[in-house]
């Protein structure tokens, strides 16, 4: 047994108190990722991948899996992003020894038509997803899709019906069911081993959306296939406006600010946080979820007429809020902007049960039960059960995780049939703010109950050419 590992279980047996948990890095790239690469290329058994989407945030997705694959193709409608990812995989590669060569696309396609490929990556914005994801599954590839998954309900549904259908594995990528110092895997132990009683009450505070103000319309980028990056949205102009160092526009990174291509901060975090929130509750698989949403109050940049922006020419997801769902067994989930008056934090999740109350995030686990482990520890296997019976304490944890699954065809810690229910309940409470009244939904049969244009709203109408088939 290493001695890294010895050191972790130490640490998962003990669990002692909020700082020790800190104490644990987000990325660890010791000497045991570089073990598996070598091994892996020895006995020639490493994966074939080919990126789609390659822009700010796949520059941690990309190299996390070429720890365990090779990169042979990268693909990106804006050939910068391309060509910075092009050189990126072969600067890597090249120094592991790794000489293979890397083709360039824009049309993704190009990518699903290679036998070699067992693996894509999707790292688009979010409109993208659920349209590449399911083509890449029905073309026999396995799948590594950031999250949030989908824009709407109907894709979710879509994805995981796909998913059944081709028996392919998808990790989505929310890395805080892997990592974060195990913080939130410790958090759902705890709820699940009843260390805080019967649970009344979840608060979720993840942050709003900014305000751009008006942006202009602009040229069009050297590079970009602006009508390509639109995809299914509908065509309009590419607007941009430098505002001191950064970018206010309709396109890279900021695409989570409208409508039309996510879902604000309610999807953009509520991917991750209310993911946890009901996985611990129980309340992440078939046929579970909220049976109610209401929209407390809501803060919009712009009017909203049917629930759609009347302005395209400038953020229009909600800048505050607070939607209060409710589930079958009686827990209350209170999802914010922020929770910081009331309760005093701006970021994380408040479990509060019979038996006391506890805080998680990113950076802290705090709170009376953290502090009563120290003499009640929880059992030794706690956390590794949560995990599916992997291994929680692996370097590039849940790259890792998705890899194993690739090879035993198991089911990753983070599928896309519990992540679809977290996210129905993300996207339920964006229609009940955008329409500005309350919904009650059926978890059973995923439809909202008494209300036809709510319901319309569980999908959306792809431009002509881009449309998404099962």
């Amino acid at each position: 047994m290493s001695q890294r590992f010895t050191e972790r279980r130490s640490f998962l047996k003990t669990t002692a108190a909020a700082a020790a948990v800190g104490a644990v890095p987000y990325f660890v790239t010791g000497s045991n990722v570089r073990a598996d690469e070598q091994k892996a290329t020895e006995s020639n058994d490493r994966p074939l991948v080919g990126c789609i989407g390659t822009g700010s945030r796949w520059n941690s997705v990309g190299p996390n899996a070429m720890h365990l694959g090779d990169v042979v193709a990268v693909c990106d409608v804006d050939a910068n992003h391309a060509a910075a990812a092009h050189k990126k995989v072969t600067d890597i590669q090249s120094k592991k020894g790794v000489e293979r060569k890397v083709d360039i696309y824009e049309d993704y396609q190009k990518i699903l038509e290679r036998n070699d490929i067992e693996i894509v990556t999707i790292v688009t914005t979010d409109h993208w997803h659920s349209k590449i994801a399911i083509e890449a599954m029905k073309a026999g590839k396995d799948v590594y899709c950031e999250k949030p998954l989908t824009l709407t309900i109907d894709e979710g549904k879509k994805i995981c019906q796909v998913a059944k259908e081709t028996g392919r594995v998808f990790q989505v990528g929310t890395q805080q069911r892997s990592e974060m110092g195990l913080r939130f895997l410790q958090a759902v132990a705890l709820v699940r081993s009843g260390r805080i009683g019967d649970v009344q009450n979840v608060a979720v505070a993840i942050g709003g959306a900014p305000t751009s103000g008006t942006i202009p319309v602009a040229d069009i980028p050297n590079g970009l296939n602006w009508e390509k990056w639109l995809g299914q949205a509908p065509m309009v102009d590419y607007r941009w406006r430098l505002d001191g160092k950064f970018a206010k526009t309709r396109c890279h990174y900021e695409f989570r600010w409208w409508y039309e291509y996510s879902g604000g901060k309610l999807t953009d975090w509520g991917a991750h946080h209310v993911d946890i929130a009901q996985w611990a509750i129980g309340q992440s698989g078939e046929g579970m979820g909220a049976t109610s949403i209401e929209p407390i109050y809501a803060k919009h940049p712009v009017e909203l007429k049917d629930g759609m922006p009347v302005q395209d020419d400038q953020y229009n997801c909600a800048t505050e809020f607070h939607v209060k769902a409710t589930f079958d067994n009686g827990v209350v989930m209170d999802i914010k902007n922020s929770h910081q008056q009331e309760l005093g934090f701006d970021n994380g999740i408040m479990f509060t049960g019979t038996e006391g109350r506890f805080l998680v995030n990113r950076g802290k686990l705090v709170g009376a039960p953290i502090d009563a482990l120290k003499d009640n520890p929880l059992p030794e296997n706690a956390i590794a059960e949560i995990y599916g019976g992997k291994d929680p304490a692996a370097n590039n944890a849940h790259m890792t995780n998705f890899f194993e699954c690739v090879k035993t065809r198991s089911l990753p810690i983070s599928d896309v049939y519990t992540h679809h229910r977290a996210l129905t309940t993300c996207h339920l409470s964006n229609i009940a703010i955008r329409l500005n009244r309350s919904l009650k939904w059926d978890p059973k049969s995923q439809q909202i109950v008494g209300d036809d244009q709510a319901n319309a709203m569980q999908s959306r109408e792809a431009r002509k050419g881009y449309e998404v088939t099962v």
